[in-house]
């Protein structure tokens, strides 16, 4: 790409664009002041590739609408080789927000950049790495996390993270940090209301203006709102340590717009209602905050988002995919597109794909699955009910029931006459599979923003009289949720790598606040395990997570031993770890005796062949190191984040642990090498 090319594409995606280019660099000649309450959210860089990559800042002003920054990029720290400088625009409509793509850099190389007003007042100094070139033969190595709630935690794990990348050796370094979603958490807590969750002290992150209270909860209405959560974030000093110290590869989940919203329609306390005005905010908002080469609809401009006009409206006709056909739904939510693809080098695409803005409404959180809810058994749905509400009216090759039988109780199939569950929606998933397809690295990485790994368990195996009988025909999920219920259309993407014979498939995952390593499969036994690649979930860098809930509910149920064990004197242990990879007599027996050894051997092999490890309660970061011939991903879990560390290092680990796979021929079956680096995950291998 040259210059003006360069910048024609800079201002498609809405950017300052500033080139580096070949010539000589020069010490600085800036009279620049570090002064970081002048930029009160610090810096960062995202989505480099082999020659660019997007630099960001916030600079607000007390007046007028628009100002100017000074960017600079060096190829050191102290900037005595700028490389390139130029004026950026900054204006009160993006918040104060200033994004720069930076061009002409050399590939694969650590430069340095900061900002300056026309005071001379400064920004921190920000460091940022680009992409190696396409055929560059070199192994990648990046990070990926998901979940960071400041309101309810501390991101020690991105102290730790800096503070192991600093003390690496030059090959062991990070390349980029790629975060899953849930970047922000717009449900907030005010200290004065709720001042302790679980074991947790919330933080306060000031008022969200003109916020609506659901709950213990309030949440935005405006783009303020939205603005004021990033912003909250953001200020954290880990985060923003994250942010300077690494370049950024993001992708929302479902808490950058609504905990339980889709397409544009938020949820609560069971009610479903438009929100075409607060999808288009919620978009603007992460695309001000975040650095990336997403696009916006609003086509070219250089700083601001150009939010399109849309009205609340009700939604009622649906296509094929259950997609909302009413024009303000389409126009929110294609006012960005997040889905995109990037290349590290011979060995790695990133291939990013957006979970909440094209699925169709969740069956399993309809009213009517309620007549579903089974209180003997909390959390669970019998599988046969999760295939049938998944398939529609495909289901059993187009023959679906007219009603589901559950034990004695027969519910009607409100799903018999509409079309099979889609996450992606049509346009998504083509480009995915033609991004798969096409692919030349060595391994095609997903980034698939929730879990696809099934999350079962066999209650039909509970010892008589400990609670009613199982009503289930075979097993049981916990439910729907993410897109390991999407069941059809996770078998249409795993069948594609199987028929495509696809090497180097690889999932990487975030949003179930938990360690996961295992195979993607579409299907279990009874039916035939075919794995067609490797999957990997990362635990939250900060949110609660569901063994942490557990050890405050089910406090009288006769199944709280399937969920958390708890010895006199001792902490409480996540048995739900035992339940998913081993099964209900595994997490009973270990609940009794406190013996792993005696546990492990009542597993049932036909549980979990697909899993070679699972902790609910993890919290932390993985990170992949991808070669030519084989893939490493290590878990790094850090004990549970309550309170900020004292210590430069984020605090002690609680374990490391790895996953090897190395790299498969068409028709063989991708395997994992564990390896237990340090700590004790005994519960979850």
């Amino acid at each position: 790409m040259n210059r003006r090319e360069f910048l024609a594409n800079a201002a498609a995606l809405g950017l300052a664009g500033l080139w580096a280019g070949t010539g000589k660099a020069a010490a600085s000649r800036v009279a620049w002041r570090e002064d970081r309450s002048a930029y009160p959210q610090g810096v960062a860089s995202g989505d480099p590739d082999e020659h660019s990559v997007i630099l960001w800042t916030r600079r607000p002003f007390d007046q007028g609408t628009q100002n100017r920054l000074w960017v600079e990029v060096a190829r050191d720290p102290e900037f005595r080789q700028v490389v390139a400088a130029t004026h950026a625009p900054v204006l009160a409509a993006a918040d104060w927000t200033c994004r720069v793509l930076v061009g002409g850099l050399a590939p694969a190389t650590a430069y340095w950049y900061r900002f300056t007003d026309d005071g001379g007042q400064g920004s921190r100094i920000g460091r940022t790495i680009t992409a190696p070139v396409a055929m560059d033969p070199r192994p990648v190595r990046f990070a990926f996390v998901s979940c960071q709630s400041v309101n309810e935690g501390a991101q020690n794990a991105y102290r730790r993270m800096i503070w192991e990348d600093e003390r690496a050796a030059p090959d062991k370094r990070l390349g980029f940090v790629l975060h899953l979603g849930d970047f922000v958490y717009e449900v907030v807590e005010y200290p004065d209301e709720v001042p302790h969750r679980y074991s947790r002290t919330v933080y306060d992150l000031g008022r969200v203006p003109d916020a609506r209270k659901v709950r213990n909860f309030h949440v935005p209405t405006t783009l303020d709102g939205y603005r004021h959560v990033y912003r909250a974030h953001i200020d954290d000093p880990d985060m923003q340590d994250a942010r300077a110290h690494f370049p950024f590869v993001c992708i929302g989940d479902n808490h950058e717009f609504s905990w339980q919203g889709w397409q544009s329609f938020i949820k609560y306390d069971g009610k479903v209602e438009p929100a075409q005005p607060l999808r288009v905010a919620a978009n603007q908002a992460w695309w001000e905050y975040i650095p990336s080469r997403v696009r916006k609809a609003s086509g070219a401009g250089l700083d601001q988002f150009g939010p399109p006009a849309v009205s609340k409206a009700p939604i009622t006709t649906f296509d094929d995919d259950g997609f909302g056909a009413e024009p303000n739904n389409r126009t929110a939510v294609g006012s960005m597109t997040a889905y995109r693809a990037l290349r590290y080098g011979r060995h790695v695409e990133i291939i990013l794909t957006d979970f909440h803005s094209y699925r169709m409404e969740d069956p399993t959180g309809r009213p009517e699955a309620a007549a579903f809810d089974l209180p003997d058994f909390p959390m669970m749905l019998p599988q046969e009910v999760l295939e049938t509400l998944d398939g529609g009216r495909d289901y059993n090759g187009g023959r679906p029931p007219g009603a589901i039988t559950v034990g004695d109780k027969t519910v009607p199939n409100f799903r018999k006459d509409e079309p099979r569950v889609t996450v992606l929606g049509s346009e998504q998933k083509k480009w995915l599979k033609e991004r798969l397809t096409s692919s030349r690295a060595t391994w095609k990485i997903w980034g698939a923003t929730n879990g696809t790994l099934d999350m079962r368990t066999d209650p039909q195996n509970l010892p008589p009289g400990l609670t009613s009988p199982w009503p289930g025909k075979t097993y049981a999920t916990f439910g729907g949720g993410d897109f390991s219920a999407a069941r059809s259309e996770r078998a249409e993407i795993y069948d594609l790598v199987r028929d495509r014979q696809l090497t180097g498939f690889v999932t990487v995952s975030g949003d179930r606040h938990s360690f996961w390593a295992g195979y993607a499969a579409d299907a279990l036994p009874p039916a035939k395990f075919d794995p067609v690649g490797v999957t990997f979930i990362t635990g939250s860098i900060s949110a609660p997570g569901l063994a942490e809930a557990l050890e405050y509910g089910l406090k009288d149920h006769p199944l709280r031993p399937l969920f958390v064990s708890q010895r006199p004197g001792a902490a409480p242990e996540a048995t739900v770890n035992l339940s998913i990879k081993r099964g209900v007599r595994s997490a009973l027996d270990y609940a009794a005796h406190g013996d792993i050894d005696r546990a492990r051997a009542v597993t049932n092999p036909d549980l979990a062949p697909h899993l070679e490890f699972v902790d609910m309660g993890g919290h932390g970061y993985a990170v992949v190191n991808a070669g030519p011939d084989a893939i490493d991903t290590e878990f790094v879990c850090i004990p549970r984040p309550i309170a900020r560390a004292e210590t430069a290092d984020g605090g002690p680990l609680r374990y490391r642990v790895s996953h090897r796979a190395p790299l498969w021929k068409p028709g063989e079956r991708p395997r994992l090498e564990q390896h237990i680096i340090e700590g004790n995950a005994d519960l979850s291998i």
